[in-house]
């Protein structure tokens, strides 16, 4: 089985910076994509950003130039920087992982979401 382990989420001013980290564990033979999603109270769930196995990165339209999404590889570790976070990015945030396991078997694996909330 692979866990992912989410960290960085809180409360944070208009304005302000956050540094999510997702960091995956278990039976793990290969990482593919590895990215990040949120959920807002009565929304559905949105990609946010994803980084796929060579480094290239998506975002959605609303994060573009104040996201950054990264990936360690060594430790199996993605991370999403927020910069100049609004209001509007006041969600729970998941991480999401496209792995192999030790039989071969792959799969989407989701962490258990960490809070993010901005406000004054």
């Amino acid at each position: 089985q692979v866990q992912l382990v989410e960290s960085g989420g809180g409360l944070v001013q208009p304005g302000g910076s956050l540094r999510l980290s997702c960091a995956a564990s278990g039976s793990i033979f290969r990482i593919y994509d590895m990215g990040w999603y949120r959920q807002a109270p009565g929304k559905q769930r949105e990609l946010v950003a994803v980084i796929i196995t060579g480094g290239s990165t998506n975002y959605a339209e609303s994060v573009k130039g104040r996201f950054t999404i990264s990936r360690d590889n060594a430790k199996n570790t993605v991370y999403l920087q927020m910069n100049s976070l609004k209001p509007e990015d006041t969600a729970v945030y998941y991480c999401n992982v496209d792995a192999q396991n030790f039989y071969l078997r792959r799969g989407d694996y989701w962490g258990q979401g960490t809070q993010v909330t901005v406000s004054s």
